[in-house]
């Protein structure tokens, strides 16, 4: 009995797993990232719960629990709706969205068994992050819960400072734009470290002597160029962003950083907690409030005009009855589900390895058609 009581206990006081969406511009090595996190995971014996959220990715390399491309076909999608590339993997992703009620329900499911939910999205960023779909799964996913958004940054081609305010700048909107807890993932770290970064991060004039070492800063007249003049003034309005950001490197190849960047995720937890759940219920109340409002002033107009009827149609308001008998039974028109749950497989979310993947038969695959 006592060992029933403890296991009870144990899961009532088990906490929800963290969900780990992971974003960043195309080539910035997410796929390659979320393998090795992965990886990590299991060697560990805590093997994540993971979702390909990308459509059009040829092959992955890491097992899916759930894998967009089990329910919507990219390819048929693009040739349908006569689309282009980011066009297909947009409407692609927009009809996996009217299904992730059900993906919610899965990942609900599996709840008490895992630790880690992890989200690989599109490489085309700004179709996750910009588009309708992806702020439905992002809000979904975090009013469930507790989330975390890692934005993976390609730490070579960062080294510009150009291209490193860039980086900034989109993480700067993504992160005002969920409100979410926020890790600035360097990736890469083996080709090159990101010291450099972090130096840029929270030493203003560090940045500032490479930017003015940094060829095409000045123009033919040596005086400072527009773009030199405007990524001065962005790295000081970023200053205070930086101080309330959380950083790590890490290499997708040796693994090198993934422990620090799960320290970093863990401890994300606590600021979800603390500030994007009392956001999230505010909004929730606000939303009821407003919806009650509107409801009963519906209801009182209604009202009005159905006292108004029945006294200038007194005829029409007495045959007009509820009969039970002429009640017709609702029939159930549940949709099929469409959502695929690997997890009965065998080694669900398993590592592979990257060097015997094999390319997905992607004919006869099932999806769903809007309307």
């Amino acid at each position: 009995m006592a060992s029933i009581a403890e296991s009870s206990a144990s899961g009532v006081d088990k906490k929800k797993p963290i969900v780990i969406i992971t974003i960043g511009m195309a080539g910035a090595g997410k796929s390659t990232f979320v393998q090795q996190i992965n990886s990590y995971l299991h060697s560990k014996d805590s093997p994540p719960y993971v979702l390909n959220l990308d459509p059009a990715v040829a092959n992955t390399p890491f097992e899916a629990n759930i894998d967009i491309r089990d329910t919507v076909d990219y390819h048929k999608v693009m040739k349908e709706y006569n689309l282009g590339p980011n066009g297909g993997i947009l409407t692609a992703l927009n009809l996996f969205t009217t299904k992730f009620d059900q993906v919610l329900d899965l990942v609900e499911k599996r709840a008490d068994t895992v630790d880690y939910v992890i989200l690989d999205t599109p490489g085309q960023i700004e179709i996750f992050t910009w588009s309708a779909s992806g702020a439905i799964i992002t809000d979904a996913v975090a009013s469930s819960l507790p989330t975390v958004v890692a934005y993976v940054i390609d730490t070579p081609r960062t080294a510009s400072p150009a291209t490193f305010m860039s980086n900034m700048l989109y993480a700067c909107s993504i992160l005002y734009k969920t409100k979410l807890p926020f890790i600035l993932v360097f990736n890469k770290t083996d080709v090159q470290p990101h010291d450099f970064a972090l130096e840029w991060m929270h030493d203003f004039e560090a940045f500032q002597a490479a930017l003015a070492t940094h060829k095409g800063t000045t123009d033919d007249e040596g005086e400072p160029t527009y773009m030199n003049s405007l990524m001065n003034s962005m790295s000081l309005v970023l200053d205070e962003f930086y101080k309330h950001l959380t950083a790590v490197g890490v290499s997708s190849v040796t693994g090198a950083g993934v422990k620090e960047f799960f320290d970093a995720v863990d401890a994300s937890r606590a600021e979800y907690e603390k500030e994007y759940l009392p956001e999230l219920e505010r909004a929730r109340e606000a939303r009821e409030k407003s919806l009650k409002a509107v409801k009963e002033d519906s209801m009182s107009r209604f009202m009005k005009d159905l006292t108004l009827d029945r006294e200038q149609n007194p005829a029409a308001a007495a045959a007009d009855r509820y009969d039970a008998e002429d009640e017709d039974e609702d029939d159930d028109d549940d949709l099929d589900v469409n959502i695929i749950d690997r997890s009965e497989d065998a080694w669900p979310g398993q590592y592979i390895d990257v060097t015997r993947m094999h390319p997905r038969n992607d004919e006869g695959m099932a999806w769903p058609r809007p309307g």
